[in-house]
């Protein structure tokens, strides 16, 4: 038996496992799409035994009557740790309102939808709706991407990040964002930040980010700033065992300023610089990846 590493990939229809999939090729990865249910052990004890390293696999509710399958593989699968087997398991997500503009702009249909439907633009969001329903068990046991406000690049950047993260310890993902684009779903918890003093009110500080040591110095003058990151940090601490405990392999903790831009931005970063040490920990700033 050889030592194998394997990706699976979910989520909606046109969320983006494509793409993913392309980053997981590029990434030395062997990949299969639309594998059906029924086959993945199979698949997963050939490649073992013929000697594949990594693999990455998506499935989608093009399988639908098997689907209920998966989340017990997948907990079969997490129980081959010993065997060398170790699983990556990523959902993609994206917003109702995303996925039908993504629809109608390919101008393909919905792998649920009803052709003959008289109005198409409601037969789509009810087929997102019944697709968000068949793939609830999935999402659960897994690290939800939202691809809602991210560019293809970003997405494959995301990916890569993702499964170079030990599979047998939790990974923290600390992203900023911008409430005025909407709450990232991918988030496990989302923290407010915008009653803190903004430094777009600053001209010499308004074209500047949260990386810059400017706005670095000009938050960390300011006590409220000080307060909310203990606030945070004293959070996580508390509950990261916990989580640990309840086998979580990912936990996305999501800071959200007006901009995404100043606050966020420095605060995803100073506690991503404090969990480092004793956790592995990732960050992602949504609006200025965006960029």
């Amino acid at each position: 038996m050889t030592d194998l590493e394997m990706v699976l990939i979910t989520g909606m229809s046109g969320s983006g496992k494509s793409v993913a999939l392309h980053a997981l090729e590029d990434a030395g990865y062997y990949c299969v799409d639309n594998l059906p249910p029924e086959l993945l052990m199979p698949f997963i004890a050939l490649e073992q035994k013929d000697g594949a390293r990594k693999v990455a696999i998506a499935i989608d509710v093009r399988s639908a009557t098997s689907l209920p399958l998966v989340p017990q593989q997948l907990r079969q699968l997490r129980q081959l740790q010993e065997q060398g087997v170790t699983v990556h398991s990523l959902f993609l997500d994206a917003n109702t309102e995303t996925l039908v503009r993504r629809f109608s702009e390919t101008r393909r249909l919905h792998p649920l939808s009803r052709p003959n439907a008289t109005d198409q633009h409601r037969a789509l969001v009810d087929a997102i709706e019944l697709e968000r329903e068949l793939l609830g068990d999935m999402r659960e046991q897994a690290h939800v991407l939202d691809t809602s406000m991210i560019r293809p690049s970003q997405l494959q950047g995301y990916v890569k990040s993702l499964i170079e993260a030990p599979p047998t310890q939790l990974t923290l993902v600390f992203e900023s964002f911008a409430f005025k684009r909407g709450v990232p779903l991918d988030a496990d918890y989302v923290f407010d930040v915008r009653m803190l003093p903004n430094p777009h009110y600053e001209p010499a500080l308004r074209d500047m980010t949260g990386q810059d040591q400017a706005v670095v110095d000009y938050l960390e003058a300011q006590s409220e700033v000080g307060d909310m990151f203990t606030h945070i940090e004293q959070f996580l601490s508390h509950w990261l065992k916990a989580l640990v405990r309840d086998h979580r392999s990912y936990v996305t903790v999501a800071i959200g300023c007006t901009g995404g831009q100043h606050r966020s931005v420095y605060l995803a970063e100073r506690l991503a610089a404090a969990f480092s040490p004793h956790w592995h920990t990732l960050k992602r700033h949504r609006e200025l990846d965006a960029r």
